[in-house]
């Protein structure tokens, strides 16, 4: 065989390699009550200098809290309180950059996210940020990113999103809702302390909890779905069943969600969510409603393309006593609704995954409008 032969035998051969996506996933993870009382020791290795400080990102629900006395802070390393009452923002991520630019002649050793998915998520963007150049919102889609961000440690604080485990980090950008999805997204470290868990009010616990049940949904149902993802999705699927319809102590449902979490995170690496994560993005965008509660708000609608799901979902609603907010839509103008379904709509692979390649012909924007107008 020729030179040449040989080099268009290996070009093939890379293309067809390509064709199968090589997903990181979170190299380092410590799991277990009190587990967070590791991190000072984790860090430790990883801090290049006394000049180059951890940057912690924690949920403003811990300001004041015992949580302070417990950073492993050394040297210069700053803590910065975010709320989570608003989805982090393309706007917010830059600001935050600029700041951490600003403050230090040095590159910090690394960032730390504490907090629900809000958190999470805004700490891997910043975390890509301090070494990506221009806002945010040029990398909001899918393989942008092009240098490997600062180490990042994720240590959530309520479960269900996945960001943990993701490799996105959803921004509520200036023309649309979408994650930073890329092979350095994912995080280098995470801490599952299901102590954590103690603290989330019964409400959030649920929206946050439907988050990881509707991903398994999604997942199982969808036109991706493989062998990697059914089987991380399967077992987040029995543990949501478990934590919401069975009859198991508080500390074992907190423990069980945690990791229903991460497999819910996991199922859609090789896979993708569908129709719920699609509308919610709209409805988040516009509205400024949060993701686990958008996701259900959307979700109780849903029966035609996910009716054992849905049901299910009434289910461990009513088990629980939620009742979700009506007439969220009621005030929409023409503008808001069209908007949603604009949003919605430009999340090809969610469509795909749910409808099938064929999707455009069996989803209009009408038919969305008239969800929205349920809800």
């Amino acid at each position: 065989m020729t030179k040449e032969n040989n080099a268009q035998l290996n070009i093939k051969t890379l293309e067809h390699l390509n064709q199968h996506k090589n997903f990181p996933m979170v190299p380092r993870v410590v799991f277990g009550r009190g587990s967070f009382s590791s991190l000072g020791s984790i860090l430790l290795p990883k801090r290049r200098n006394s000049d180059a400080p951890f940057i912690f990102l924690v949920d403003a629900f811990f300001e004041g809290s015992d949580l302070e006395n417990r950073l492993p802070l050394l040297f210069n390393d700053q803590v910065i309180y975010v709320s989570a009452e608003e989805e982090p923002k393309t706007a917010q991520v830059d600001a935050l950059v600029q700041k951490l630019k600003s403050d230090y002649t040095e590159e910090p050793s690394g960032i730390v996210g504490i907090g629900g998915g809000t958190l999470l998520d805004l700490a891997k963007a910043v975390a890509l940020l301090m070494t990506n150049a221009g806002s945010s919102s040029l990398y909001q889609g899918w393989d942008l990113i092009q240098k490997q961000g600062l180490y990042h440690v994720g240590i959530p604080t309520i479960s269900g999103t996945g960001a943990e485990v993701s490799r996105t980090a959803v921004l509520m950008g200036p023309e649309k809702k979408l994650g930073l999805n890329s092979d350095y997204t994912t995080y280098d470290q995470v801490v599952l302390d299901p102590d954590f868990l103690t603290t989330v009010p019964k409400d959030q616990w649920f929206y946050t909890g439907m988050d990881c049940f509707i991903h398994c949904v999604e997942s199982l149902e969808g036109t991706y779905l493989n062998a990697f993802s059914q089987s991380y999705g399967e077992k987040a699927y029995d543990l949501c069943k478990e934590v919401f319809l069975g009859d198991i102590d508080q500390k074992e449902a907190e423990e069980k969600l945690m990791m229903a979490s991460w497999h819910g995170g996991m199922s859609i690496a090789y896979s993708q969510v569908g129709v719920a994560h699609a509308m919610s993005y709209g409805l988040s965008y516009v509205l400024g409603t949060k993701h686990g509660i958008g996701n259900c708000l959307v979700f109780q609608f849903l029966e035609e393309y996910y009716p054992e799901g849905v049901t299910l979902f009434n289910q461990m609603m009513q088990k629980h006593q939620i009742t979700l907010p009506k007439g969220v839509c009621a005030n929409c103008t023409v503008e808001q609704l069209d908007t949603m379904a604009t949003i919605s709509l430009s999340m090809a692979p969610l469509w795909e995954n749910a409808l099938g390649a064929d999707w455009t012909s069996k989803i209009s924007k009408e038919k969305l409008i008239a969800i929205y107008k349920k809800i």
